[in-house]
């Protein structure tokens, strides 16, 4: 059972739960070898594995096959990672983001986010 690639990335703690798994999978978050990938999908050794968080990715090649959920140290071992760090803080893009709830934004707000995202990168 454990060949399957959403219980996998469940066994080695890349997902909390097996169903968050499958959602993954279903959305197109997951890729095996670059291939957009079903849940009941094999994994086989030496796979490498794709997964999408928001903006970030995560990449990791199959080592072990797990049966079930094993603790950390031991999922640690079951795959390389090889997912790139992330870049300093003084090279991410500032994103402008409001609350929730808060309305439509007043000229003083709109001209803020303008410059937010207008900014010269000097």
């Amino acid at each position: 059972m454990a060949d399957r690639v959403d219980a996998w990335i469940w066994a080695v703690r890349l997902v909390k739960t097996r169903s968050a798994g499958g959602a993954m999978c279903k959305a197109g978050h997951v890729r095996i070898n670059g291939e957009r990938v079903k849940p009941a999908q094999p994994v086989k050794l030496g796979d490498e594995v794709r997964l999408r968080f928001g903006g970030d990715e995560r990449i990791v090649v199959v080592r072990q096959i797990l049966a079930k959920r094993v603790g950390a140290p031991q999922a640690a071992v079951a795959y390389d990672d090889l997912t790139p760090p992330p870049p300093p803080k003084a090279e991410r893009v500032v994103v402008a983001a409001r609350d929730r709830g808060a309305g439509r934004p007043t000229k003083r707000d709109r001209r803020k986010i303008e410059e937010l995202t207008h900014a010269d990168p000097d």
